[in-house]
């Protein structure tokens, strides 16, 4: 298994923000991960399912529709009570997943992966909005901005995992 201890915090982190972004994006990019290095530690749990192939797959094309998604007028705000619970479970549920792979505590990894993902929402959030007011950037270009972040992110986590 390629996840060393140690690097599964930093992993952790990284995909708890990415969840800030696009709450898709953790789970995509976990199953990713899990899917390509199979780890022993997660036969017999809840947390299993995140390594099947057509899970990732899935997540991916999730992911992928949330992009779009994003960009529409009448997507909530990432603050509002749903949207950040959906950010924060990601977060979770990444961080978990990533933790127990590597043998160490699944509830430490959620904690990690929540909170990384709360302030993730907010940085990324008022950043957007701070951003679209100063500038002369619309909010889907802004988005768009956020978007290559998020890609850019996601293969590094997955690449380097």
């Amino acid at each position: 298994m390629a996840l060393e201890t140690g690097k599964h915090f930093w992993q952790t982190l990284g995909l708890g923000a990415l969840a800030g972004m696009r709450s898709m994006s953790a789970p995509a990019v976990t199953s990713h991960i899990l899917s390509h290095h199979h780890a022993n530690k997660l036969e017999g749990t809840p947390l299993n399912f995140i390594q099947s192939d057509k899970v990732a797959t899935a997540l991916k094309v999730l992911a992928m529709g949330e992009l779009v998604g994003d960009k529409m007028p009448k997507a909530p705000d990432r603050i509002q009570p749903i949207a950040l619970g959906a950010r924060i479970l990601s977060g979770a549920l990444a961080g978990a997943s990533i933790y127990k792979a590597a043998g160490s505590n699944a509830v430490a990894g959620a904690v990690i992966g929540g909170a990384a993902a709360v302030a993730s929402t907010f940085a990324f959030f008022y950043l957007r909005k701070t951003t679209v007011h100063h500038t002369k950037l619309i909010d889907p270009i802004a988005g768009a901005i956020e978007d290559a972040l998020v890609l850019g992110g996601s293969t590094v986590l997955a690449t380097t995992a």
